[in-house]
């Protein structure tokens, strides 16, 4: 396609059954690069769909392997005092938290 975006960033909206028009505008692309992209996960859907696949369970393997490694250092962050000066900001963002928690 001549970007930096994937084939998979595209299927992701391809998946979820966004128009073309839509991903066209979303990633920036002229209308012969959607075209491409598009046409060329129709001619090869399996493969395409079993590469996305792959990527989706590794994407979901590598966000649970950070999400492990940094929940002490989290953990840790939250409960140091506020920067100075920010003490106002510092509570009302607290509450809003709380009041984030209570709602989920």
């Amino acid at each position: 396609m001549g970007t930096r975006i994937t084939l998979y960033d595209v299927m992701d909206y391809v998946t979820a059954q966004y128009p073309p028009k839509f991903i066209q505008g979303l990633f920036d692309l002229n209308k012969e690069q959607i075209d491409v992209a598009l046409s060329y996960i129709e001619t090869h859907r399996a493969e395409v769909d079993a590469e996305y696949q792959q990527v989706l369970q590794e994407t979901e393997e590598l966000r649970q392997y950070y999400e492990k490694q940094n929940r002490e250092r989290a953990a840790r962050i939250s409960t140091l005092p506020p920067p100075p000066g920010l003490e106002a900001a510092w509570e009302k963002l607290q509450a809003s938290k709380a009041r984030h928690q209570l709602q989920s």
